[in-house]
């Protein structure tokens, strides 16, 4: 059967200052998600699942939905404040999605395959897909998940910090841990992360989490009692987010699953800052000109 994949489209984007999942950034005015979705279907996903707000998603489905068809079945998952939070909390008083964990969560009546989830703004490379399509149809072990990592020197803006999951992988190429850190920047050529007034240095070749995950289906029932339970520790904090390494971490810690590690040798960019887009554009040119993609992606 073949795999899912999910795209995390719910973000409002208030650093790039507007709603970069439909932004054009390629030489025929293609999105990054074009691309990632061009890389699935060839790398053997047979489906696609976008998760949107509300509020775009008539928009993503008009963009998306010519190029699509006849190539890949896909649907709509919404992310709603409200989504999967316990009755007894009431309406919830936030304009911020809940985060990528959350977001996973929306897509579950959309969802029952293996199923890999991405970000909508990330270029994660054509290989990434193939890796985790394969290991997607041929690892049968409901407990057994995979990432793709990314050295964390490639994964690094010019134009402010970056959030990216930190890990450490074990010798037998599983996860050992895995956390978010939001404040991730260069200065003089050493990488740091500040948390408060706190900065720690890493390491350049440090595996880093661009949200390029694997899943087994069965993980969606352990994902809502997560969530239920950072609801109603967190519903009077209306920037609190349930990120996938919450869930991830929860695994591994438990007991409960193995998150195997693979190390990409695709080039990642992505953008979080308005300064980012040239340097994206540049980098899709090129890609186009050295005939990894065609000149047109959709026939």
């Amino acid at each position: 059967m073949k795999p899912t994949l999910l795209i995390l489209a719910a973000g409002i984007g208030s650093r790039y200052g507007g709603i970069k999942q439909i932004d054009p950034f390629g030489p025929n005015g293609e999105t990054i998600m074009d691309y990632s979705l061009f890389d699935a279907i060839r790398g053997g996903f047979g489906k696609v699942v976008f998760i949107v707000r509300e509020e775009i998603k008539a928009e993503v489905e008009a963009i998306f939905a010519p190029r699509l068809k006849g190539l890949i079945d896909y649907d709509f998952a919404i992310q709603g404040v409200q989504s999967y939070v316990p009755e007894e909390l009431g309406t919830i008083d936030r304009v911020k999605p809940w985060g990528t964990g959350h977001a996973t969560l929306c897509a579950w009546p959309h969802t029952d395959t293996p199923f890999a989830v991405i970000n909508a703004d990330d270029f994660y490379g054509r290989e990434s897909f193939a890796t985790m399509a394969k290991f997607l149809m041929e690892d049968a072990d409901p407990t057994q998940h995979a990432m793709i990592g990314y050295e964390l020197k490639r994964t690094l803006s010019e134009n402010g910090t970056v959030s990216r999951g930190v890990c450490i992988v074990r010798a037998d190429g599983n996860l050992s841990s895995v956390v978010e850190r939001t404040k991730i920047f260069e200065d003089k050529g050493v990488i740091y992360f500040q948390e408060e007034e706190t900065l720690t240095e890493l390491a350049p070749s440090t595996p880093v989490s661009m949200n390029f995950w694997g899943f087994k289906p069965s993980v969606f029932p352990l994902i809502q009692t997560l969530f239920e339970d950072y609801a109603r520790a967190n519903y009077m904090t209306p920037k609190a987010e349930f990120y996938i390494p919450t869930i991830v971490s929860h695994l591994i810690y438990n007991q409960l699953g193995h998150c195997r590690v693979f190390g990409s040798q695709s080039d990642w960019f992505g953008v979080t800052y308005p300064e980012d887009k040239p340097g994206v554009q540049a980098a899709l040119d090129a890609l186009h000109a050295s005939g990894e993609y065609p000149a047109q992606l959709w026939g």
